[in-house]
């Protein structure tokens, strides 16, 4: 873990300021290999300190490649300075921000940074396994990775933290070509929380999982184009994850609701069907913890849940401390920056809908015609809610069962208009974070929900 060199400094913040200090390390391990061939092995690490200061509505801001006590000093002093120039040019006369809660947290366990060996065995005992059970493949990828961003925060007032969040992932992807030509792909990615030597300890816990995936790749060898237009679909928890983060989560942040979103104008309003409810959790949710807990953020707002959505009415944004003010809402810890020379954004943590009563069998049992859509490999939204997705592995439902695979399509729709349509929910929830939002500035986040039925526009022929 890094030293502590913010605490010190407490007694170096301008008095009559909020002021921020931060300093952080992130790290981030990679190996892949395509077909048995080594086409990337990386490993990158960086660090320094940043500072911010408020004063009457402005803030100045400062970083340096140092991580020292002495770099740290400068660069409160420097943001400072900035602050106060910015206060006597700009003069918004807002005054000081409203009081938080203040304390501090202990710090968080470290990890294990296993050598760059560890990733490549890991990777090789893959791709010989998929090579030897499955010598019929167009092509095989195998990817080992990890990231970690490690915090040490201090604020004037407000939550004192040392935070660290290791993340580690084998992405799996596999191509296969149709009797006609045509090549197919699946992906799927495993892991989560932690470091690599304690996520993955088994290359072989794995094959299962791996052979689950060759199955779909053969059944969508052997798949049809899905029927175009207006369909009944059955989202997965994977695809009512990245609804929620794409195309309702960016629409209730709060910098992009003075920017015109959607949600606007439709606070207090309902949005969504009764059966949906929604919340950017902060560390636990549904009981156990979530896939990337956040407790403190990095303006030092103790984290808690924002509820956003609650039995189809829009009921909250997720704010920072300046935009809180502004809404007349209670920040709740989601002002998150990436880099150490990054300043913090509103943002999301773990995002996701409630699950519902409903199992999903009876889901599929009770459509007549549709589709069940499982996997996702990509997704855009914009502002207004307008949103179209990617699908890679999707089945028919026929009579209420599980037909023919189906080759890559989209779903697109309006967010708040799709989300009325939504009349089953089931009873469990499949969480997604191994990629990164990218507003602005990359950001790790979780994302997840329950199977939903509804209807959605699907591409097809």
């Amino acid at each position: 873990m890094i030293p502590d060199i913010v605490s010190s400094l407490r007694g170096s913040f301008a008095p009559g300021a909020h002021s921020e200090l931060r300093a952080q390390r992130s790290l981030s391990r990679r190996v892949v290999l395509l077909s048995g061939n080594l086409v990337g092995n990386t490993r990158s690490d960086s660090q320094g300190v940043s500072a911010r200061v408020y004063r009457n509505g402005v803030y100045g801001f400062a970083s340096a490649a140092d991580l020292s006590e002495a770099a740290a000093r400068k660069a409160l002093e420097t943001a400072s300075s900035n602050a106060e120039f910015l206060d006597s040019r700009v003069k918004p006369g807002k005054g000081p921000l409203p009081d938080i809660p203040t304390g501090s947290l202990p710090p968080q366990a470290d990890f294990n940074d296993v050598e760059q060996k560890r990733y490549l065995d890991f990777a090789l005992s893959l791709d010989e396994y998929i090579k030897e059970k499955y010598p019929g493949l167009a092509s095989r990828t195998v990817v080992a990775t990890s990231d970690s961003m490690e915090k040490q925060i201090l604020s004037s007032d407000g939550y004192a933290a040392h935070t660290l969040a290791p993340r580690s992932y084998v992405y799996v992807i596999l191509n296969a070509v149709t009797e006609a030509g045509m090549p197919v792909e699946v992906f799927q990615p495993f892991g989560g929380l932690g470091g690599f030597d304690t996520v993955f300890t088994d290359p072989a816990r794995l094959h299962g999982e791996i052979d689950k995936l060759h199955d779909h790749l053969m059944k969508k060898r052997e798949g049809v184009f899905a029927q175009a237009g207006m369909k009944t679909c059955i989202l997965s928890g994977l695809l009512s994850g990245i609804l929620a983060h794409e195309a309702v989560g960016h629409t209730v942040e709060a910098d992009l609701v003075l920017g015109g979103s959607v949600a606007g104008p439709n606070m207090n309003k309902m949005v969504a069907s009764p059966l949906v409810s929604m919340t950017d959790f902060a560390h636990t949710a549904f009981g156990e913890k979530a896939p990337l807990p956040v407790y403190v953020d990095d303006e030092g707002v103790l984290a808690e849940d924002a509820e956003l959505i609650r039995n189809g009415k829009l009921v909250g944004y997720m704010v920072n401390r300046e935009l809180g003010r502004h809404f007349n809402m209670r920040p709740q810890g989601n002002a998150r920056a990436f880099g150490f020379n990054d300043e913090p954004l509103i943002r999301m943590r773990n995002t996701a809908i409630h699950p519902g009563i409903s199992k999903l069998s009876d889901m599929i049992s009770q459509t007549e015609d549709g589709y069940y859509l499982i996997n996702t490999n990509n997704g855009q939204a914009d502002t207004t809610g307008e949103f179209m997705f990617g699908v890679t592995i999707g089945y028919e439902i026929k009579n209420g069962r599980l037909g023919r695979a189906i080759f890559d399509t989209t779903i697109s729709g309006v967010a708040f208009e799709m989300l009325k349509t939504v009349d089953m929910v089931s009873d469990t929830v499949t969480w997604a974070s191994s990629g990164f939002c990218g507003k602005k500035q990359p950001m790790t986040v979780g994302m997840g929900g329950p199977e939903l039925r509804c209807q959605v526009i699907i591409g097809g022929k």
